[in-house]
């Protein structure tokens, strides 16, 4: 995760002034000041390259060092973890995490009232991945955590590098949380009253849940880890766009407080469907059963996609 934070940020860097003369005729609930987040993102991308510098330039543990690592040692919510690893999850949970950060931007981009202001929208989403990226790189490159996997026998080449003490704490579930919650508190602030706000608070907490599971499954991280990262990341979302509300404007009878009720049983119900999900899928995983996605052309040359569901005989 570390590795990749800055340069995203870079490259969505673009994505800031684009229909700048369309945003300065809609309404927002958001007060911003090009002067003022430009440096101040930038600065917070520093942060994250001075943390990655610190990443990269952390001393590697000995082999002597890393075969007297004791399980027992382990504090007991995070001992199930020790010595799992599975290069599979890793990859499920790269492709969920980048996905998500990637997907974001795209679909806030389809919602009407974001639509007017999608250039401080999309220049508020970098700045709040960018805190998010600056606290993650400049953490993981100061705290030494071995990971999970090298409590067991497997992990290959990666058991002597120097990402093998950047376990705490969780960044792919930090920077999915960052992303989804940014999502919602957007989502609630450009519709307020909208009855979709439940289901837009779910998916926000129930995206990140998942990407702790594989996670935890790939030996990358303990639990702590990841409740730390998610605290992290979904503090970051919501408080970032927040902050930068406008005390006026935007209709402000129309405008309610933050509806925190609601937000919670979104976040409950999102939760709840994440860890049937995971049981589903582990339920599944256990009979040789697999989900995999597809997609093509029929023969009237018509596209099709979904998932197929396959077993060994």
């Amino acid at each position: 995760m570390q590795r990749l934070a800055v340069p995203l940020l870079a490259g969505l860097l673009g994505l800031g002034p684009a229909p700048a003369a369309l945003a300065q005729q809609a309404p927002s609930p958001y007060q911003t000041r090009f002067a003022v987040e430009a440096p101040l993102t930038l600065g917070l991308a520093g942060l994250s390259a001075a943390g990655l510098y610190l990443v990269q330039h952390k001393r590697v543990a000995p082999a002597a060092e890393l075969a007297a690592l004791d399980r027992t040692q382990i504090p007991g919510i995070d001992r199930f973890a020790a010595g799992t690893y599975s290069a599979r999850a890793q990859a499920q949970s790269d492709a969920l995490c980048y996905g998500t950060l990637a997907l974001v931007p795209a679909l806030l981009a389809f919602d009407a009232p974001v639509h007017g202001r999608y250039g401080q929208v999309a220049g508020l989403y970098l700045e709040t991945m960018a805190t998010t990226a600056a606290i993650f790189t400049l953490t993981v490159g100061t705290v030494y955590r071995y990971r999970p996997y090298l409590y067991g026998a497997e992990g290959g080449g990666r058991r002597s590098g120097a990402v093998a003490a950047n376990s705490f704490f969780g960044g792919h579930v930090a920077h999915t949380a960052t992303a989804t919650f940014f999502a919602a508190q957007v989502f609630h602030d450009f519709n307020p009253g909208s009855r979709a706000q439940p289901y837009v608070w779910g998916a926000a907490a129930a995206v990140p849940v998942v990407v702790a599971y594989f996670r935890l499954k790939a030996g990358k991280h303990f639990l702590s880890d990841n409740l730390v990262g998610y605290a992290v990341g979904a503090s970051v979302g919501v408080l970032v766009p927040r902050l930068h509300r406008a005390a006026a404007g935007y209709d402000g009878a129309a405008l309610p407080p933050q509806h925190f009720t609601d937000a919670l049983i979104g976040c409950a119900v999102g939760a709840t469907a994440g860890v049937a999900v995971l049981h589903f899928y582990k339920k599944l995983h256990g009979k040789d059963l697999s989900l995999t996605p597809m997609q093509g052309l029929n023969v009237n040359g018509y596209a099709y996609g979904g998932v197929r569901l396959t077993q060994p005989l």
